[in-house]
């Protein structure tokens, strides 16, 4: 019978059951891979279609926003669908669109149909990414769900670390066509595992319940829009249209919860914030995602202009934090399961805290070890707390909720991703331009690298202790509620 019609506790105890929830497993993280790839892989074929196309680089830029805009965007929505007409034909649904929206960025002719099949592909990996974390909660019994999160968060590591070594040896040897069409093979292997493995029905689909919130779907995705594209567009510098975009989030966010209240079936059920543990889980997440980002700001800048490293020895020492990110997702999600997710969500920030303040030493006399170690460190806390967060968010909520709840979870990663890209970008150019005086340009680029180092990573660790406050309290609650 399907897994999903048995009980979670009892999912894993006969063989057939177990190889089934092992298939269905790696179909999600399959998918997990597949989107996590789909990010990182084109951003280092940005050159080759500059001079393919014959354009500028603020054009081809879109080929990476318009995927990370439809994500961002969609993703929420895909949730609440998913929750109410099923997550098998939406999952299943999203690997296709995925697969074959690859295919058209392969054979793409202009570099205009090129950006639009990278927005139909985000939207797949719209749906993936919302419903692999719902998929794992009714997968897999409650004490193993740390270890399967811990799973999807290698995957998601993997996907991040191999897409740019990858991406340059596919273009380097077959042409940057060779970036998208590489996702074919490997989504139609994950579309068969999915078909195969995962559950043929869903109980919790609601489908007679209520019409789709297509009004607050329209708000959402345009008021998510406009602050993405606040935090993306200028390339650092924030004018007047910066600006407009973020007075226009403003507004859509007030629409957006008005809207809410006023429909019989919400995309967002708004009175799940009231729940003190959810609403600093996603708070919880999208500060850490802003700390994490500076990681990928700011250490080019400091290994080559502070330490002086090479571009090639740069990318060896870049390559620690993804790593450690990857072998401690899977650590991670036994200690979840073993100690508990609120008790390893607290240890996981405390690491953080401890790793950013020690990178805001800036020690450079101490050379590649004032960053490998402390990189460590903080690595190992984000996938300690981004393992064990994911596990008691899922597992905290209803059946009927958990797409729409994994939605707003890889949304608040995404908006603390791209808040950190610029806030951390900002402070950075800011601090290490009030370094550049004194003797000799050599003197001064070291000096001002470490001085941008400095005063970003303490802003980070700031951001960090405000975050591992929220862990305590909300530890606090869920002992007096358990």
């Amino acid at each position: 019978m399907a897994v999903a019609a048995q009980s979670r506790d009892g999912l894993i105890s006969a063989p057939q059951e177990k190889e089934t929830v092992g298939w269905a497993l790696a179909s999600l993280s399959l998918a997990t891979l597949l989107s996590s790839l789909g990010t990182s892989i084109a951003s280092v074929g940005l050159p080759s279609l500059m001079q393919t196309f014959g354009a500028s680089f603020q054009a081809v830029q879109w080929v990476v926003l318009a995927y990370l805009l439809a994500i961002t965007t969609l993703i929420v929505s895909a949730g609440r669908l998913a929750d109410m007409f099923g997550r098998r034909p939406l999952l299943l649904g999203g690997i296709a669109l995925f697969t074959s929206a690859s295919v058209l960025c392969g054979l793409a002719p202009t570099l205009w149909l090129l950006i639009a099949a990278r927005a139909v592909q985000g939207l797949g990996a719209a749906l993936m990414m919302a419903l692999t974390l719902a998929f794992v909660a009714e997968t897999v019994s409650k004490e193993r769900t740390g270890s399967a999160m811990g799973l999807l968060g290698a995957m998601s590591a993997i996907g991040t670390t191999l897409g740019p070594s990858l991406g340059g040896l596919l273009i380097a040897g077959l042409g940057w066509r060779a970036i998208f069409l590489v996702n074919v093979p490997l989504g139609l292997l994950t579309f068969a595992l999915a078909w195969r493995a995962l559950p043929a029905r869903n109980n919790t689909a609601q489908a007679a319940q209520g019409r789709f919130d297509a009004m607050g779907t329209l708000l959402l995705a345009l008021t998510l829009a406009a602050y993405a594209l606040a935090m993306t567009l200028g390339r650092g510098h924030f004018g007047a249209l910066n600006i407009g975009l973020l007075v226009a989030t403003a507004f859509g966010v007030i629409l957006f919860a008005v809207a809410q209240t006023r429909v019989k079936n919400p995309l967002v059920q708004l009175a799940s914030f009231k729940d003190p543990r959810l609403s600093a889980s996603l708070a919880m997440s999208l500060i850490v995602a802003t700390v994490m980002m500076a990681t990928l700001v700011v250490a080019p800048f400091y290994l080559s202009r502070g330490l002086g490293l090479d571009a090639a020895m740069v990318g060896v020492v870049l390559s620690t934090g993804p790593l450690v990110s990857t072998l401690s997702a899977l650590l991670a999600g036994r200690l979840s399961d073993r100690f508990g997710a609120n008790r390893m969500m607290v240890a996981g920030l405390t690491s953080l805290a401890t790793g950013t303040f020690l990178l805001s030493l800036a020690l450079t006399g101490l050379g590649i070890a004032s960053y490998v170690v402390p990189i460590t460190v903080t690595c190992f806390g984000y996938a300690l707390f981004q393992t064990s967060n994911n596990a008691a968010v899922m597992t905290g909520v209803g059946a009927g909720e958990r797409g729409v709840m994994s939605g707003l979870l890889n949304l608040s990663r995404n908006l603390g991703l791209i808040t950190g890209a610029s806030l951390m970008g900002a402070i950075f150019a800011v601090a290490s331009a009030g370094g550049q005086q004194g003797a000799g340009q050599d003197v001064l680029n070291s000096a001002s690298a470490a001085r941008g180092m400095q005063v970003t990573f303490e802003t980070a660790t700031a951001l960090a202790l405000v975050a591992l406050l929220l862990a305590l309290l909300s530890s606090r609650n869920a002992i007096k509620h358990g």
